[in-house]
């Protein structure tokens, strides 16, 4: 019966595997690629938001206009975004609504962050109306991540 070497199968169960460095080689290369990509994956979901308010923004605008063109005149302040889904009873006389209004849902949307869209008309900025989402921290103004999205600048 041949004799078996204990000794040699346990060195050798021994080196296949990997040393202590080898594993912290591999984890150190995997916390500095999680360090560059993640970033970059996380502001993703606030890139998404802001092209979103910018497109309810020109749909919005979409909406006023065709209110201006049965109207000759945009909303004021008083009867707000309100007045493309529903027939203003304020401000100036409304006499050739759109029956269900200027919006296909019927409602006017919240932005992206769950604000209201304001508007100003006449407008500060523009002549006819300003129009814009005050953004994630929900308030007027704001720089880097917190700046409005409007109707009178262009996004970079």
């Amino acid at each position: 019966m041949p004799r078996k070497d204990y000794n040699r199968d346990a060195t050798r169960e021994l080196q296949s595997g990997f040393t202590l460095i080898e594993l912290l080689v591999v984890v150190i290369i995997l916390g500095v690629l999680a360090g560059l990509i993640i970033p970059r994956v996380m502001d993703r979901p606030e890139e998404a938001r802001r092209t979103k308010a910018r497109l309810q923004i020109e749909t919005l605008e979409n909406a006023l206009r065709l209110f201006h063109l049965d109207n000759g005149f945009y909303p004021g302040t008083e009867q707000g975004l309100e007045a493309l889904v529903r027939k203003p009873e304020t401000g100036r006389t409304i006499l050739k609504w759109r029956e269900g209004g200027y919006l296909d849902k019927e409602r006017v949307p919240k932005d992206p962050w769950g604000n209201d869209f304001r508007y100003l008309s006449p407008g500060i900025r523009n002549r006819d109306y300003d129009l814009w989402s005050p953004g994630p921290d929900g308030k007027d103004g704001g720089e880097g991540r917190d700046r409005d999205v409007t109707n009178w600048e262009a996004e970079s």
